[in-house]
């Protein structure tokens, strides 16, 4: 394993467009609203914003789930539609819960795991 192992190789999904992160970008692949983000971040629902203010909790978690987005769509050769189904889709690898609702209740690092074990097989 090396340093770089868990970075993904290139940004798919347009995450890191234009003067920074574009904290939109990750709601919108994965299909989640403002409640899903707040417990995602465990932030307030009234605080979560997308803009220069986002709130750091948000921010660092959105900027994590951009990098297993990004390193998921470079399992799928970079068909971007193909791994974002893969994130609605319940797995039975990870007890017939979809990787998106993984992320929904706050087992981020599970999912990491998982998606590390599959980069490392292929």
């Amino acid at each position: 394993m090396q340093l770089t192992d868990n970075i993904a190789k290139q940004d798919y999904i347009g995450f890191y467009s234009g003067d920074g992160p574009n904290y939109q970008v990750v709601p919108e692949f994965l299909r989640i609203d403002k409640k899903d983000a707040s417990r995602i971040a465990g932030v307030a629902v009234s605080s979560v914003r997308y803009d220069n203010r986002i709130p750091n909790d948000l921010a660092e978690r959105l900027e994590e789930i951009a990098n297993i987005a990004n390193r998921v769509v470079g399992l799928f050769d970079g068909d971007v539609q193909k791994a974002a189904l893969w994130f609605r889709t319940k797995n039975a690898l990870l007890g017939n819960v979809s990787p998106r609702d993984m992320l929904r209740m706050g087992r981020y690092s599970r999912l990491d795991r998982f998606v590390s074990e599959a980069e490392r097989a292929k």
